[in-house]
């Protein structure tokens, strides 16, 4: 599946957009904010934890994840990103990031200069509380992560992340006929989920099988949304999304 390409300012305006109307003139405001693109490969770290960054990232094309390690090494993948997201938008206010940031997939980041984003909210006062929704939603979404992992069975936990990835995509417009890119592997999330990845692989499995999900190369098609959503115990309240993000 090809991914839908958007520009860098235009895939944050979609973003944003799901969250908060914009008016013209910030749409045309947040257009012309100089963004830095750079490639990156899979399994990549974009932020490490200590880092104080100058500016934050846009994820433009790709996954990423939020990730922290225990003192044995042990991987929980705390966030799985998509375009338009920017995962360390947190560093606006705070100097030094206590998370790891990775690329899953191949990605493009688009790198916004602190200072640029604040000279923004100068000019525009109504993008403050904008930018600072999407903080607040990211924390809405650790919260109904947190209950995922631990009151959920394993079959729904992977039914409600699929629910969540797929309202977050077609916010942006990166569905097409309920297909979408899926390069999330196994192991990751079972990292995401707590699991192990021979539990995740027989979850996965069972969704094929009841005829909710199908799998192809790095691609997932949802052939059945009431059932998955029931499957997952899925309300999409905690993602704040405007009703006409995903109409």
């Amino acid at each position: 599946m090809r991914t839908i390409l958007y520009t860098p300012n235009e895939i944050m305006i979609r973003k944003l957009e799901s969250n908060f109307p914009l008016t013209s003139e910030e749409k045309q405001a947040l257009n012309k904010l100089p963004i830095q693109s750079v490639d990156i490969k899979t399994n990549q770290d974009i932020v490490r934890v200590g880092d104080q960054p100058t500016q934050c990232c846009l994820l433009i094309e790709g996954f990423s994840c939020v990730y922290k390690l225990s003192l044995a090494g042990k991987r929980q993948i705390m966030a799985i990103h998509v375009p338009g997201d920017i995962p360390d938008l947190q560093s606006l206010h705070l100097n030094v990031i206590d998370i790891n940031i990775a690329s899953i997939s191949p990605c493009k980041i688009g790198y916004i200069l602190h200072d640029d984003v604040h000279r923004l909210c100068e000019r525009f006062p109504r993008l403050i509380p904008v930018f600072w929704r999407e903080t607040l939603v990211d924390a809405s979404i650790f919260r109904e992560w947190l209950l995922n992992i631990g009151q959920r069975v394993a079959y729904a936990r992977i039914a409600h992340l699929i629910c969540e990835l797929v309202l977050r995509l077609k916010a942006v417009g990166l569905i097409k006929e309920n297909t979408f890119e899926m390069p999330v592997t196994q192991a990751e999330l079972a990292d995401a989920t707590g699991m192990t990845p021979v539990h995740m692989n027989r979850v996965l499995q069972m969704l094929r099988a009841e005829g909710l999900i199908s799998t192809g190369r790095n691609e997932m098609t949802i052939l059945d949304w009431p059932k998955l959503k029931e499957a997952g115990e899925f309300d999409p309240l905690y993602l704040h999304l405007e009703k006409k993000a995903v109409s």
